[in-house]
């Protein structure tokens, strides 16, 4: 493992493998992104029942909350490196299929659906194993900055540079922007399956151990460390608030401000430019005021973001709002990811971001459900205002923690062991 001191930042160094992981996992979001805009696209083409093309992004959702658990108890267990590999050749080839039957003109409704939930369910090993993978690669206080780095690619990759390549790949043919994608998960395997490292050492699982006991033993870690604890439910509901958002975003846009599709199209990109703008100072941030305190940071801005978006009926308030929303969001996305990596014991990290995740993940579609209610009820700025309610309450929680940022093991919540958090 290796690292570079810049800026007084830690950070990690390209070789030694950072920069292949990092370059796959960039080239791997960029194919996603792909797919994530075609689908419902051709969804549309397939049928016009709202509930239809609805249930397609909902399968999105549903393994995580069926098998997030499970992938990470399987993360522990197995080499991180092949099974990451193994999944993204598995994604690949089932992809790759997908566009030879829209090729051939057998799409259907049915095939998305199994595709979207094959896929996501495939994803709850393939996250989980890299989040655990991530720690064997760079040093510990240069998590943050690899954190940092990951993302704000992976938002540059997913966020800016596919949405331009989908019409032009559709004018090619609708299975195309598909057949990329399979190409991007192939490149990735192979990025992925070049890396030479270490597995790290485990001890002997107690004969008869279980995936239930090991899932409850990543389930109780996380319960039990306060800060990941607390952090856990502060994320949940901000992820109820932003499914409030996003699911009614469109709506807000276009009636309520009435700007149209090109609003709308200004209001993403300028949530993708804000996110990325977020990945450059998120470990900047967390050195100077600390991890906690940097998701405290986040979540007070974010809360004044929507209030602003939820109050002041102007496409400019809308535009600075989701610049702010996406900068600080990654900000949040970056120093919850560290402190999870951070914290966790070493063998565990898959069980304790699985749990981690499964539970905050939940959130998303409950806030779907909230916003439509919250729209037709208090009108199309509603859910904006609800989501700056939950983010205070988030904020609120965050600061019940006491200390803002404990060691790793503090001597009164038994957390678990590693480092001092920088």
């Amino acid at each position: 493992m290796a690292s570079v001191e810049t800026a007084g930042v830690r950070a990690p160094a390209w070789r030694g493998g950072f920069g292949r992981l990092w370059t796959a996992a960039v080239v791997s979001r960029f194919g996603d992104a792909l797919r994530a805009a075609a689908l419902p696209l051709l969804a549309v083409r397939l049928t016009d029942e709202p509930l239809v093309v609805a249930s397609v992004t909902a399968c999105g959702y549903v393994p995580w909350l069926l098998f997030g658990l499970i992938g990470g108890a399987v993360a522990d267990r197995v080499d991180q490196r092949r099974a990451m590999w193994a999944v993204d050749m598995v994604r690949g080839l089932l992809v790759a299929f997908f566009a030879l039957a829209v090729g051939l003109g057998h799409a259907s409704i049915p095939l998305l659906l199994v595709l979207a939930f094959s896929l996501t369910t495939l994803q709850t090993l393939f996250d989980n194993a890299s989040t655990a993978l991530l720690p064997s690669l760079v040093d510990r206080e240069a998590l943050g900055s690899a954190n940092a780095r990951l993302l704000t690619g992976q938002q540059f990759a997913g966020g800016l540079l596919a949405g331009p390549f989908v019409p032009l790949l559709l004018t090619v043919g609708a299975f195309m922007p598909f057949a990329a994608d399979a190409g991007t998960y192939l490149l990735a395997a192979a990025l992925v399956a070049s890396l030479r490292i270490r597995p790290p050492e485990r001890e002997p699982r107690p004969a008869g151990s279980t995936l239930r006991a090991e899932i409850g033993e990543g389930l109780r870690t996380l319960w039990h460390d306060r800060v990941l604890r607390a952090t856990c439910g502060a994320t949940l509901l901000c992820n109820i608030g932003m499914g409030a958002l996003i699911a009614t975003l469109v709506l807000h846009v276009t009636h309520w401000l009435h700007a149209g599709n090109a609003g709308y199209a200004a209001a993403m990109t300028s949530y993708s430019g804000g996110s990325i703008a977020g990945g450059f100072v998120a470990q900047r941030i967390a050195l100077r005021t600390g991890r906690v305190r940097a998701l405290l940071v986040a979540g007070a801005v974010q809360t004044s973001s929507l209030l602003l978006m939820g109050t002041v009926r102007e496409v400019s308030a809308l535009l600075v709002g989701m610049l702010l929303l996406g900068s600080m969001n990654m900000v949040w996305n970056v120093n919850q990811v560290t402190l999870m990596q951070q914290r966790s014991p070493e063998a565990m990290v898959g069980r304790v971001v699985s749990a981690f995740r499964t539970a905050s993940t939940s959130g998303a579609p409950l806030g779907a459900v909230l916003g439509g209610a919250a729209a037709r009820t208090y009108g199309l700025n509603g859910p904006a205002l609800l989501a700056a309610a939950l983010f205070a309450l988030a904020v609120t929680l965050l600061i019940t923690v006491g200390k803002p940022d404990v060691p790793v093991v503090a001597p009164d919540d038994g957390a678990t062991t590693g480092q001092p958090t920088p």
